[in-house]
């Protein structure tokens, strides 16, 4: 990585050098590790929007044009060509595997997926209406009470049976969560079927009768995971690295990263987006709710619509759009009064010169929700969804920031507004 330097003049006439640092593609960075200690000043950048955290060759964004890229590979192509664990293994460890390793990988994916069974009478103790979010957050953070070898973070082999681990059994949690609910039996993972088939089969079958997978429904939900495999740092990611920073366990950190993702401006916007579509309510309502959208002084919100990093559109949405119509088709939803108003505000949105002109195109939140709704997932689900496509980033990160010889412990700076110094006063005396 190539360096110039940026000259920076303060108020006073003092300048200074700072590095610039240039990375495969994207915009250069400008280094001010050293801006406080030759100039006594820090840098004020709420939300981090304009600050890079750190040094990353796994994803790449580019918000203006549209581009999303695993480890170089355009997103679009691993959509089409490509599977979720393939592309678990390429966001894991760099490369497109071999047929041989792929297999391995693939394995031992399907050989990690059973929980200890202390754990499974663990979800015992939640109530039976307990948010699907947080027992999966509660029961990460476990992990770390049941699985001590993979406690080092500095042991390679540690973070190897670690990282297929956790990856294995979040779709188990995430199911016995649901049956958790549902009030039904958990269902035992099964290695014959793969990554999505055994996540439909541990959400929905039942002792009953046999359970036939719909393959529309695991290529649905496969394509989806590889779409929310990861997306730089966003702030569930950000939350993984910050929290693994400190040394603590990889569990924790994931946990972590599980509790950011549940807010609903990440990963609860899919969720967000049926609740609004149920709040429309039917589709002769659609002109009223765009009209209180447009309007300033009105809260309501149409959710599920741009993005704050694509600015023109997502490439996300424009791969899972095709899904979402083929899922409606296929299961028969198509006439369903929500998934039909559904269709008509995505219609109005790509067509109204407001939503145009301020580019408020559908984006993935919108047709993931829609997806999820049509396969049969509860609403209360979604952003658990979210979670398991997303572990695999959360992990390829923590794996980079834990392996980074330059890493140090996360210490973000402050502006302080509050009271200058004052002497204590007895109670007795206040007034």
């Amino acid at each position: 990585m190539s360096k110039d330097v940026y000259t920076l003049t303060s108020p006073d006439g003092k300048t200074m050098e700072l590095p610039v640092r240039r990375g495969t593609v994207g915009p250069d960075v400008i280094g001010i590790g050293r801006l406080f200690a030759e100039q006594g000043v820090f840098t004020y950048d709420p939300g981090f929007m304009s600050t890079g955290s750190c040094d990353s060759s796994i994803t790449f964004i580019d918000g203006d044009a549209g581009v999303l890229m695993y480890r170089g590979y355009p997103v679009e192509q691993l959509a089409k060509h490509s599977n979720f664990i393939e592309v678990a293994y390429l966001l894991l460890y760099g490369d497109l595997p071999t047929a041989a390793e792929l297999l391995e990988f693939d394995t031992s994916i399907r050989r990690h997926t059973m929980l200890n069974e202390g754990m499974l009478r663990f979800f015992n103790g939640f109530r039976y209406d307990a948010h699907p979010m947080a027992v999966l957050s509660a029961v990460v953070g476990s992990m770390s009470a049941y699985y001590h070898d993979t406690m080092d973070i500095h042991n390679p082999d540690a973070r190897e049976v670690f990282t297929h681990r956790i990856i294995a059994k979040l779709p188990t949690i995430a199911a016995a969560a649901h049956k958790l609910t549902a009030g039904q039996p958990y269902r035992y993972p099964r290695n014959d079927l793969n990554y999505t088939e055994n996540l439909l089969h541990m959400l929905f079958a039942v002792p009953a009768e046999d359970y036939e997978i719909n393959q529309v429904a695991a290529e649905a939900l496969d394509l989806l995971f590889i779409l929310h495999a990861d997306h730089e740092q966003n702030c569930s990611t950000s939350t993984v690295r910050m929290a693994g920073s400190s040394g603590a366990n990889p569990y924790s950190a994931i946990a972590a990263g599980i509790s950011a993702l549940w807010g609903p401006a990440h990963g609860g916007a899919n969720e967000a987006v049926l609740k609004m579509l149920e709040e429309i309510g039917d589709a002769k309502n659609i002109s009223k709710y765009v009209a209180k959208a447009k309007d300033k002084d009105d809260s309501f919100r149409l959710m599920g619509f741009g993005h704050r990093v694509y600015k023109n559109f997502d490439p996300r949405a424009t791969i899972i759009r095709d899904m979402c119509h083929r899922v409606l088709e296929k299961m028969g939803r198509v006439d369903s009064p929500l998934f039909e108003l559904a269709l008509k505000l995505e219609q109005v949105a790509l067509n109204d010169e407001y939503f145009i002109e301020k580019n408020l195109y559908p984006n993935v939140d919108f047709y993931s929700g829609i997806i999820y709704r049509a396969l049969g997932i509860p609403t209360s689900m979604f952003t658990v969804m979210f979670a398991i496509g997303r572990t695999v980033g959360w992990v390829a990160h923590w794996r980079e920031m834990i392996t980074d010889p330059h890493g140090r412990i996360s210490r973000p700076r402050q502006v302080y507004s509050g009271a200058p110094q004052r002497d204590y006063v007895a109670v007795e005396k206040r007034g």
